[in-house]
């Protein structure tokens, strides 16, 4: 039996009281005490055009959360590679790399992340915009940070500074072409619970040996709300469903009170939305939680775990992020 790591993903909440901000001292306080925790890594994700997430610049809020803490690896979860130039990438995440060695992540994600409108001002043309120019971009991109085929353009810093490079997925598309590249995996059953057995399935049978990576290496992100008990995880939880409702119903907004959550009159379709948005994740009491942690290991065989959890205020936010640390994480284990 092998222990698992866990690892944090946050996506800088802004909560309706607050502003961004606000939600951005909450996340480096939140690294701040993961990494006294022992978490891995902490990675924040790039989103754009939503109000109720602050992580829009990757780059420039690992650089303020690497000069706050000392010893986690932080990273992107992710960067999304049709919004930018693979230049613009290498030289952001090689001065990363450059300034703290051997902690810098970099998580690459094929989808844009907003809606199109966001992505074509972001990009500036509809050229690179398309799925099927991702493979070429990526290649450009590890070529920046290796130099294995010289060109023109040295990447300053970039070459010669690279990062951890992960491919993130929701679907199969990346998961076979990471496993073709020997790269790391990081699959979003967070928002995509149906497709994560599959997905991995594909990246372990595609796996060829890399420079990277001699076996293929799996981490599952998983909503994770822990409380003292169910009913409070529960609670705290509301925020969340609602939010990514009202997302999905191209309503976005700012994450409101577990109170306020509660009182919002759901249909019946959407209290259902809500409810299936939940399956597969961690909500609940330290007992429930690893039952729940404990049961995605089982299915999913990943090496490691990492936890988002969005939750109104901050330190409920820490406080799941404790429960889990001191009464979950100890027990679990995966077969290998």
């Amino acid at each position: 039996m092998i222990d698992v790591p866990l690892s944090v993903l946050d996506l800088a909440p802004v909560a309706a009281s607050g502003n961004a901000g606000e939600a951005l001292r909450h996340t480096t306080e939140l690294a701040r005490r993961t990494e006294e925790l022992g978490y891995r890594r902490f990675w924040v994700a790039e989103h754009h055009n939503m109000p109720a997430i602050a992580s829009s610049a990757p780059a420039v809020l690992l650089a303020h959360l690497a000069a706050h803490t000392s010893t986690i690896r932080l990273g992107s979860g992710g960067v999304m590679l049709p919004n930018h130039a693979p230049l613009v990438v290498a030289e952001q995440f090689g001065t990363l790399e450059a300034l703290h060695p051997g902690r810098i992540d970099l998580g690459i994600g094929r989808a844009p992340g907003t809606d199109q409108v966001t992505a074509l001002a972001l990009r500036r043309s509809m050229e690179g915009l398309s799925a099927e120019h991702f493979p070429r971009e990526l290649a450009d991109l590890m070529n920046y940070f290796s130099g294995a085929e010289p060109g023109p353009i040295t990447a300053t810093p970039g070459r010669g500074q690279s990062p951890e490079v992960w491919l993130l997925g929701s679907s199969g598309f990346s998961a076979q072409l990471a496993g073709l590249l020997g790269l790391p995996f990081s699959f979003a059953h967070h928002f995509s619970a149906q497709n994560t057995i599959p997905a991995l399935q594909l990246y372990r049978q595609s796996f060829r040996p890399s420079q990277w990576l001699e076996r293929p290496y799996a981490m599952v992100a998983v909503n994770a709300v822990c409380a003292e008990t169910d009913e409070r995880a529960e609670w705290l939880a509301g925020p969340a469903g609602l939010s990514f409702l009202k997302l999905r119903s191209g309503r976005p907004e700012p994450l409101v009170s577990p109170e306020e959550a509660a009182a919002y009159p759901y249909s019946e379709f959407e209290r259902e939305f809500v409810v299936q948005r939940r399956e597969g994740q961690a909500t609940g009491s330290p007992e429930t939680v690893a039952r729940q942690l404990g049961g995605l290991l089982e299915r999913t065989g990943a090496d490691e775990l990492m936890l988002t959890t969005m939750v109104y205020d901050v330190a409920d936010r820490v406080r799941s992020f404790e429960l889990i640390a001191e009464k979950v994480a100890g027990g679990l284990r995966r077969k290998g």
